[in-house]
């Protein structure tokens, strides 16, 4: 295994996810909403009276805050070292994933964990577990 140790950012990573736990903690004491991503944007896809606007607000921050950020540094290059039917194929898989979890790594991994739900933990071992073996058969077995 090797470091990066230019591009090792542990104080904006922290900073980073500060932001994100404050975010989460404002959405469930302001709105009363789990910062799950795939019902925000399940949300917006089949929207309901009076429960679009905070949805769009989210999303659009998402999209905003690394552009925000490009002022002050620049953007890690983006490297996707797989074809466009590796992509389609993985996100497909994360649907079935979210949608038979009942949620995304967002939604259990930093909302449901903060809660002590058993759910979410269940959830978030099963989503690691996950990643380690395809990562694993990825760059050692295939």
């Amino acid at each position: 295994m090797h470091i990066d140790w230019q591009h090792f950012t542990p104080w904006v990573s922290l900073a980073g996810g500060m932001l994100i736990g404050l975010a989460a903690a404002m959405l469930i004491l302001f709105n009363g909403r789990i910062a799950g991503i795939s019902g925000i944007v399940g949300g917006v896809l089949r929207p309901r009276q009076g429960d679009l606007g905070w949805r769009i607000a989210f999303l659009a921050g998402l999209i905003a805050t690394p552009l925000l950020w490009q002022w002050w540094h620049s953007l890690p290059p983006v490297q996707i070292d797989a074809g466009t039917p590796a992509l389609v194929v993985a996100g497909l898989l994360v649907g079935v994933g979210v949608r038979y979890g009942a949620g995304c790594t967002s939604g259990h991994g930093v909302c449901g964990l903060s809660r002590l739900s058993p759910r979410s933990l269940a959830a978030t071992v099963a989503f690691m577990a996950a990643g380690f073996l395809t990562v694993y058969l990825l760059r050692h077995v295939c």
